[in-house]
């Protein structure tokens, strides 16, 4: 009710603002010349048709003020020089009349700021071109000691021509430096593996080499600069307007249908990412469920994609590239291998080795264990909460889960696990459900629209699935859908929320708009216009706060390597606020946990665990990395520091070895039903042995344990 109520809303406001179009152009007669509307006159209607969507149906419209003003100008310079290369102060200081007057121009159909600022950045992007072939035609000293800033946000834009030429020089030091490492690395090994194909080079030779490879990068950049246009200018300025709205409001321009659809949805035939554009880097977003990265198990939600490589290629940089020509380079047919190198949140670069690979469905499902303790315990994993929207006869989540729990109770489980880590979401209505399957009726949900009265979604079955202890576990990339089921059990004091880290905080709700299917037949002639991706609900929890921002923060909190790294809802920019709203009426549940006793007892053991230690140990570690942005630029330090890097990693990875196994078992109906398919059984075998060794699934498991202690002492 409340998505059409919004979208007849934009269809009415859209009307109206082309309808007085229309008159404008219509009293256009003979004497005067007619609007041309094409070329800069298409963007003008197109500019004023966005404002006129995104004021009537976003959720929070902003006041077109200086305030606004002041944040598009600030975004859209931010992602027009990221690295703060090409524009000098003395530009920014002829632009800084354009801060307060954005607001009038968007109003008016104006790009005189987006015109003003393009002029200017290409003299300048010119002139540098010319400056990274001189600084690249001449060998480095690596044995100086100087750094470099690598944080954009603590740079400065350069106050002449001179120190403009000088950070230049050391940023362009610093990526020759990082490629001359990688190839002293390539020989290191190949000398350690007794391959003498492969002649021994000095360091001399390893410069220039890596010296040519980064002439090639820039090489590359300065072609793709070279090929933007007027449209991709417009585009880019129309999201610095859209996302100072909130980040997930999005314009996207017409292309073909492929790029369409790649830009809507970000997935990636191959590897399986969802991938975003932001600030001119290539950042993952999400991790598709069953895909080969989440096979691979090393590429994460928040790494940044630096480089893409086809097998043994030569890898390509995609630092400034367009999103669609990223995932052409990404893409690729099942079974070739793509390398990636990427930046992690740490600040650590890694390649990361992929061979692409069709979804395994199978794992895109619920799937469940047995874990063998005192009493047996079940446990359930949900990559995402997964709906047959269509009604084609496909599966849901919440009746996969109710049947996985069916399955459990077959076990005599005294306890059961519901595993939400990096699930990101999906149908509302299944998180709804199965709430239910933990609760007797009662509100799950309270969504709001702008102007509306919140909707309270429900679960009315009474039927309780299951009613003995519940752990449900999160980490920083649960979001969305995972987010209201956490909540909820949260709420009722239903179950206990063990995660790592506060969940995502995506609290909003979107809704794209085709603008060619709600502008009149009568501007056919400015068609295509794109689409118009706009938020319009907010979700609420049934105690009434808000989930956007803050997300859900875990009962008992768990040593994470990224506990220190903030990722989230709250890291974008201008991100809609947390707030609340008058609770909703609900019962709570009748075995409350006692969350105190539970935390204590949590905490203890936590705190005499080695493998838990050594987590917290590489967290602050991690921490200090990414907080030291300013990076040497002397060949024997910056290798140390490499090498430091790469021994944390290793660390971690000795955590899981150093693990008591679970006692942990898939269910023999689940294992009749494989038979002899090995393929399945090989996915199988894995999936169990990942999970004996998880130390979280381990301590999720002495807290269920806890419960029946707790439950003993009642009694």
């Amino acid at each position: 009710m409340h998505y059409l109520k919004s979208k007849s809303i934009f269809i009415a406001s859209l009307f109206s603002v082309m309808m007085l179009f229309a008159c404008y152009t219509s009293h256009s007669g003979s004497g005067e010349t007619k609007k041309d509307l094409s070329g800069q006159g298409k963007n003008e209607i197109l500019l004023r048709v966005l404002m006129q969507g995104l004021n009537s149906a976003h959720f929070q419209p902003e006041k077109l003020d200086d305030n606004f003003s002041k944040k598009v100008y600030g975004l859209y310079l931010k992602r027009l020089d990221f690295n703060k290369k090409f524009l000098l102060q003395t530009d920014i200081d002829k632009l800084q009349k354009y801060q307060t007057k954005i607001d009038d121009h968007v109003q008016n159909g104006s790009y005189e700021f987006l015109d003003a600022s393009t002029r200017i950045f290409n003299v300048r992007s010119k002139e540098s071109q010319e400056i990274y072939k001189d600084i690249l035609a001449k060998p480095f000293d690596f044995n100086t000691e100087e750094s470099t800033e690598l944080d954009p946000e603590k740079l400065k834009f350069p106050k002449d021509k001179a120190e403009q030429r000088e950070a230049w020089r050391k940023y362009l030091k610093y990526q020759t430096l990082v490629q001359m490492a990688e190839l002293i690395e390539m020989q290191e090994k190949a000398q350690a593996k007794k391959d003498n194909k492969t002649p021994a080079k000095t360091n001399t030779e390893l410069e220039a080499e890596a010296r040519k490879k980064v002439l090639k990068t820039y090489d590359d950049m300065y072609r793709r600069i070279s090929q933007f246009d007027r449209n991709d200018s417009v585009s880019a300025y129309i999201n610095a307007i859209a996302n100072a709205y909130d980040p997930h409001t999005e314009y996207f321009p017409p292309k073909d249908k492929a790029s369409f659809d790649i830009a809507m949805t970000g997935r990636l035939e191959g590897i399986g990412a969802t991938l975003s554009e932001r600030d001119g880097y290539i950042k993952v977003a999400e991790i598709v469920p069953g895909s080969a990265s989440y096979r691979q198990g090393e590429l994460k939600a928040g790494d940044i994609i630096l480089k893409v490589a086809q097998g043994n290629e030569e890898p390509v940089s995609v630092e400034g590239m367009r999103l669609d020509n990223a995932v052409q380079l990404v893409r690729g047919k099942k079974g070739t291998e793509v390398r990636l190198t990427v930046k992690k949140p740490d600040a650590s670069v890694k390649v990361i080795s992929i061979i692409r690979d069709i979804v395994i469905i199978e794992e895109t499902y619920a799937q469940s264990a047995l874990i063998n303790a005192e009493k047996p315990v079940g446990y359930i994993k949900l990559p995402g909460f997964y709906a047959d929207f269509d009604n084609k006869g496909g599966r849901n989540s919440a009746d996969d889960v109710r049947k996985e729990v069916e399955k459990l109770k077959k076990q005599n489980i005294q306890g059961l696990i519901l595993d939400l880590r990096n699930n990101g979401g999906g149908s509302l209505q299944d998180a709804v459900q199965m709430a239910g399957l933990f609760f007797e009726r009662g509100p799950v949900v309270q969504v709001e629209t702008s102007g509306s009265a919140p909707t309270i979604l429900e679960d009315r079955d009474p039927q309780v699935q299951f009613d003995g202890p519940l752990v449900i576990m999160v980490n920083q990339f649960s979001a969305s859908a995972s987010e209201i089921l956490a909540a909820a059990m949260q709420d009722y004091k239903r179950g206990v929320v063990v995660g790592s880290a506060n969940t995502f905080g995506k609290g909003t709700v979107q809704q794209v708009f085709n603008l060619d299917n709600v502008v009149p037949s009568e501007f056919n002639a400015i068609k295509p216009l794109g689409s118009l991706k706009l938020t319009t609900q907010k979700f609420y929890r049934v105690n009434g706060g808000a989930t956007q921002l803050r997300g859900v923060a875990p009962d008992i909190l768990l040593p994470d390597m990224y506990t220190y790294l903030e990722q989230g809802e709250k890291d974008q920019d201008f991100p809609l606020p947390w707030d609340e709203i008058k609770p909703a009426s609900f019962k709570l549940w009748k075995d409350q946990p006692n969350i105190a006793k539970l935390k204590a007892n949590s905490t203890s053991r936590v705190a005499g665990n080695a493998n838990f230690k050594m987590v917290t140990e590489i967290a602050q570690r991690m921490k200090q990395q990414s907080d030291n942005t300013n990076r040497s630029l002397k060949l024997t330090t910056f290798m140390a520091e490499n090498k430091k890097s790469k021994e944390d990693a290793k660390r971690y990875e000795e955590v899981e070895k150093g693990n008591k196994p679970l006692n942990i078992a898939s269910l023999k109906v689940d294992t009749d039903k494989i038979g002899a398919d090995t393929v399945k059984q090989n996915i199988n075998t894995k999936f169990i042995k990942n999970l004996s060794k998880d130390i979280y699934l381990s301590e999720a498991t002495n807290i269920i344990k806890d419960q029946w202690a707790g439950a003993k002492a009642v009694k």
